[in-house]
């Protein structure tokens, strides 16, 4: 099962790569079109729905985590006849546990038979709600166990493909790199995404024999939203000699844009491959939502679920389930072969990758002047 599980990975990753225009990993093609040929919204002729998605905070089309998680679902619902629907937990941004649970709770009712809930923040509502349908398989989205048989989580190693993005721009001639996160500090995600772009980068000035410089911050970023607040204080870094800036934080990544195209600065996308989001995308540090979603759901349809229910599974490089978009970065200097010889390192682990950003950032980097804010 772990086997299918990689070939559907890298079959989406590979769709993705090749896809310019359809916003990055969305799996495999709906009559050309991808996830994006398929309604966000669906009549269901008895009013039921089967196939739930719980939105984490920000939009659902944020081009990044909500939307390229959806699209697993949409896709796999698509192609096995299943109905589908999202639920938005009220209040938005300052969405509360019991807002998730009222939403999970209305999914369940609205007659799921499987629930995707995106999002760390997702952990409170969904024990609750999960131990009160015990019947109702839950898939949590970078997730992790949390006690309870019908819940599957579901992570990645993301400090891998910020590695690669660090390593790859680095490499490419960026000498002045900045990271914005989503989560105030406190997303695993997001931090496993930094603490990789630091080391990557680190590795490759060591091996350029330089030094690079690198702003690193949290700050606007708590509830994962664009705000002119974030946009300023990117302004102010591309102004400063900031060349490129990691926009790690679902609709963050809109702030960091128009930052971006406002002072002729780049950009590193985030989840999805976000090259046709703008023109100042070099290049995005991805992982298989999509695909990843797609493989969960279908073990509860294939009466597998027990298999990855109660329990943790982290995919990374050995799954490719991470990587860099080489279809569509821009980058000139920085080749495909020497990109996929570091991820075949990655594999085999003869190049390795720390996940342990709670210690590990605070070192001294040999290589990178490092800035938190």
């Amino acid at each position: 099962m772990k086997k299918f599980l990689a070939m559907l990975l890298a079959m989406t990753m590979m769709f993705s790569l090749a896809a310019c225009g359809n916003g990055g990993d969305n799996g495999t093609d709906n009559k050309g079109g991808g996830a994006d040929a398929i309604p966000d919204t669906m009549t269901s002729e008895d009013g039921k729905y089967q196939v739930a998605f719980i939105t984490d905070v920000g939009q659902l089309k944020d081009k990044s985590f909500n939307q390229g998680t959806f699209d697993g679902v949409k896709l796999y619902a698509d192609a096995n006849n299943k109905s589908y629907k999202y639920y938005q937990p009220a209040n938005g941004d300052q969405a509360t546990d019991d807002d998730r649970y009222d939403a999970m709770k209305a999914a369940v009712e609205g007659g799921a038979e499987v629930v995707v809930c995106a999002g760390f923040m997702q952990e409170a509502a969904l024990k609750k709600a999960a131990a009160e349908f015990p019947d109702v398989p839950f898939v949590f989205i970078d997730g992790y166990p949390v006690g309870l048989d019908n819940v599957a989580g579901i992570s990645f190693q993301e400090e891998q493909s910020g590695y690669l993005a660090g390593y790859a721009v680095v490499k490419e001639g960026y000498e002045k790199l900045g990271f914005t996160g989503g989560g105030g500090g406190t997303n695993p995600a997001c931090c496993r995404f930094g603490y990789g772009f630091v080391q990557g980068a680190n590795d490759a000035a060591k091996e350029l024999n330089k030094t690079v410089e690198m702003n690193y911050s949290w700050e606007f970023g708590a509830t994962f939203s664009a705000s002119t607040e974030l946009q300023t204080q990117i302004s102010g870094w591309y102004s400063n000699g900031t060349e490129i800036v990691f926009a790690c934080g679902g609709s963050m990544f809109q702030s960091v844009a128009a930052a971006a195209g406002a002072n002729d600065g780049l950009v590193v996308g985030v989840d999805v491959d976000q090259s046709a989001e703008s023109d100042a995308v070099v290049t995005s540090a991805m992982k298989g939502l999509s695909s990843a979603v797609q493989w969960a759901v279908a073990k509860v349809y294939d009466g597998t679920f027990s298999d990855i229910g109660g329990t943790g599974t982290a995919l990374g490089a050995k799954d490719d389930a991470v990587g860099l978009p080489t279809a569509t970065w821009s980058m000139k200097t920085y080749k495909v072969e020497d990109y996929e010889k570091l991820l075949a390192g990655i594999k085999d682990g003869s190049v390795s990758v720390d996940a342990d950003y709670e210690t590990g950032l605070e070192q001294d980097w040999s290589n990178v002047t490092l800035n938190i804010i």
